[in-house]
């Protein structure tokens, strides 16, 4: 057992450059990682996780409380690693940092030789029993994955029913079942893909010259409000098909006036027509037709253009557009507009772009016809087949799809994509039943196939593929859209996606990890009794950066339907989120948004909640990240008031500058790791003073360090958060010269430090 006074490496000193250059590398692995499994947003690399544990779960071996037993050993179990360690405590603790750094590496997580060593060290700190780490946010399992690997128990909660999914794949399945689990998915997930094809096979007709579509782009239309126009306006972001270099493709259009015999057309009313070229240019390709929800008439000379109030109001009285409109004999009248098909051709290379044809008409209005069927049949659940449940219009400034008619999620989506959806989703359950590891990973998987085969999924001209809908941290409308072919083959399919969900369990699974402990729980209440979690280790929502539960509603709708078991809240018809600990941002049309105020409550009983759990030599670690002292302040407040003193904190860059949500915009880069202690009962009550003096001198030092490991610009100043709070929270509280306590925040305009608060001053 490590004593209690004895410090561990991680508050002494830590691998900074190392781990953040491993971390920054590891965001950009696409296949065979953990992560690939199913999105979770804002999920910690594996590389910063790992590295932290180790330097939480060992000692350091130059502190005077260091066993001495734990020094002898930690020199043997490097050896192989490290053969010629200096005689000195400090040149071993030196070793281990060094081997820390090496270990966060991806390409040796799990190379047997690392793993050995590892262990052997946690073993070696932790003799006596087996620690026990507890996450009580656990979101994608990062941690507690990682956790495993070193050897350790785990215990992983999460109050969101799809993240407690793939905690229950990852940290549980996985580990029980090992790589076979990757064979039995993909013969599963071929059986049902060809029970799917069977019904589906209709709906996605092969052309007559034997080529083959695996997408249909679309575009939502409007019509031109002017005068003497009234012309349809299909809305475009861009008209390019491809950007690649050897094979650049795109649409071209032109405005005729109809003859009266014009179908679904009125008499002189202009219309649009396209065609695909390959241009030479980028001047050659025309500019979108919508940008910031103001449309562009192509037919008026004058280029009309519809302002937003129109252009919305329009679309909400089609429910958000993404459907065709027909009349009786299935010809179109309105509604989407299918702009190109994309095809393989037999014998060819490379995709081919077509421009639509009645054919492919006629096979979205059969779908239709068999989604009125399917709408009728009941779910075992006592659900619709088809998702009809209302999106919360809480969170309008990030998911703004309700303001454009979406008001169901069933409206996200086209009627062959819910036909195709619910197809899957029915031959999921009947398949796959009576084991319920593969179920849980197909359901993964159609989670997955829903983010692909949505009228929010965009097409990617560069890669020439669909492009995943929730990448970033929001849900906003698509204009134009990517429809994939879910029995196929290619990108968004149902097959690939089963491919590439297989491929990411053999390097999740850890040979020798043990099962971890997945519970559905609010942190704030915690179902672990007192003094159990040698290490409390969490990465709480950052304030109000990601809206969890509004966000994987989208998956899980269509989740709760293929699942033939019981989902962590499945009787609730969406995800929990009056007690998710996050901040909504307002909207003049969303009055009951969860405020700052409540986002501190809630954080502030989470985290006395972890010192309840924590054992008393015990030791924490909080991961925040967030670009505003609002954030910071509300974070921070409920952690001293909570219980916590900070004895170290370390910035530890995880993100990529390239990423969708840092382009354009302020993002902090690196996610700040603050080491924590439960602070005594009999802490002292600290001078206003003494603070102030140690203050410039300690975030001095500090700085210094940080500029030396490339930590640059707002990064830098955050991570300076961590050492003043070091100051301020070892005391049971501070007070100045007239016993006034000096709050953490407060009024940052005032000029009194009782009134104006501690974080003002940092």
């Amino acid at each position: 057992m490590i004593p209690k006074q004895c410090k561990r490496i991680a508050e002494v000193d830590f691998p900074i450059a190392v781990a953040s250059r491993h971390s920054a590398r590891e965001k950009s692995i696409r296949h065979g990682h953990p992560s690939t499994l199913h999105l979770w947003w804002a999920r910690r690399p594996l590389a910063a996780c790992r590295a932290m544990l180790l330097g939480l779960l060992l000692p350091d071996p130059a502190d005077e409380n260091c066993p001495e037993e734990f020094r002898t050993r930690a020199r043997e179990i490097l050896k192989p690693l490290a053969p010629k360690i200096g005689k000195k405590n400090e040149d071993l603790r030196q070793a281990i940092l060094k081997f820390i750094g090496e270990a966060s590496n991806w390409d040796v997580s799990n190379n047997a030789t690392y793993l050995e060593v590892a262990r052997g060290l946690v073993k070696a700190a932790h003799p006596e029993e087996t620690p026990l780490v507890v996450d009580p946010f656990a979101g994608g399992g990062s941690i507690p994955l990682e956790a495993l690997r070193l050897g350790c128990d785990a215990f992983a909660s999460d109050l969101n029913p799809v993240a407690c999914l793939i905690l229950k794949v990852m940290l549980e399945d996985i580990p029980r079942h090992g790589p076979e689990l990757a064979d039995e998915l993909r013969r599963v997930g071929a059986e049902i893909k060809k029970a799917a094809e069977k019904e589906l096979a209709e709906f996605y007709p092969r052309d007559p010259d034997g080529a083959t579509p695996i997408a249909y782009l679309w575009a939502r239309t409007v019509r031109c409000e002017a005068p003497k126009c009234g012309a349809e306006i299909p809305l475009l972001r861009s008209f390019w098909l491809s950007k690649k270099a050897n094979r650049k493709r795109a649409l071209r259009y032109r405005s005729v006036l109809p003859s009266p015999s014009g179908r679904g057309q009125g008499e002189g009313i202009p219309r649009v027509e396209f065609e695909v070229f390959e241009p030479k240019s980028d001047r050659e390709v025309p500019a979108g037709t919508v940008s910031r929800a103001k449309a562009t008439c192509l037919c008026c000379k004058d280029r009309t253009v519809l302002p937003p109030d129109r252009v919305r109001a329009q679309l909400a009285a089609q429910h958000g557009g993404a459907d065709v409109v027909f009349d009786d004999k299935g010809n179109r009248t309105g509604g989407a507009r299918l702009l190109a098909v994309v095809t393989l051709q037999p014998g060819q290379q490379g995709r081919h772009y077509r421009l639509p044809t009645d054919r492919d008409y006629q096979a979205v209005w059969k779908a239709q016809q068999r989604l009125t069927d399917i709408a009728a049949r009941a779910h075992p659940d006592a659900l619709s087949l088809v998702p009809d449940e209302t999106i919360p219009r809480t969170e309008l400034r990030r998911i703004s799809l309700p303001i454009y008619g979406v008001e169901r999620f069933r409206d996200m989506f086209n009627d062959r994509q819910l036909v195709s959806l619910a197809t899957l989703a029915h031959c999921i359950r009947q398949n796959s039943a009576s084991r319920p590891s593969i179920n849980r990973l197909l359901t993964l998987a159609i989670g997955k196939t829903a983010d692909l085969g949505n009228s929010n999924t965009r097409w990617e001209p560069q890669a020439e593929c669909p492009r995943q809908t929730l990448a970033r941290h929001d849900l906003p409308m698509a204009w134009d859209y990517a429809e994939g072919v879910p029995i196929g083959e290619s990108s968004g399919s149902f097959a690939a996606i089963c491919r590439g969900t297989s491929a990411s369990i053999a390097p999740t699974y850890c040979p020798g990890t043990p099962v971890a402990t997945i519970q559905a729980a609010d942190a704030c209440s915690h179902p672990l009794p007192a003094e159990t979690a040698s290490l409390w280790f969490t990465d709480p929502p950052y304030y109000d950066s990601v809206p969890y539960a509004h966000l994987s509603d989208f998956f899980y709708v269509w989740q709760r339907r293929a699942v033939s078991e019981r989902l962590f809240h499945a009787s609730a018809s969406l995800t929990p989120k009056d007690e998710e600990c996050v901040v909504d941002r307002p909207h003049t049309l969303v009055p009951n948004a969860k405020t700052a105020m409540q986002f501190e409550t809630r954080i502030g009983l989470a985290m006395r909640d972890g010192v309840r759990v924590t054992r008393d030599d015990g030791i924490s670690c909080v991961v925040f990240a967030h670009k505003t002292t609002e954030g910071w302040e509300a974070l921070l407040s409920g952690m001293v008031g909570g219980g916590w003193v900070i004895t170290a904190s370390w910035p530890v860059v995880t993100e990529m500058q390239s990423r969708l949500n840092a382009r354009d915009n302020a993002s902090l880069a690196a996610s700040v790791h603050l080491v924590c202690r439960p602070r005594s009962e009999d802490a002292p009550v600290g001078d206003w003073a003494d603070v102030l003096r140690e203050l410039p001198r300690r975030v001095g030092d500090w700085m210094e360090r940080l500029q030396g490991e490339g930590i640059r610009g707002a990064d830098l100043v955050f991570a300076c958060i961590g050492p003043a709070l070091e100051i301020y929270s070892r005391y049971s509280k501070v007070v100045d010269a007239e016993e006034r306590e000096i709050p953490l925040g407060g009024d940052p305009e005032a000029t009194e430090p009782h009134r104006r608060g501690y974080l003002a001053y940092v």
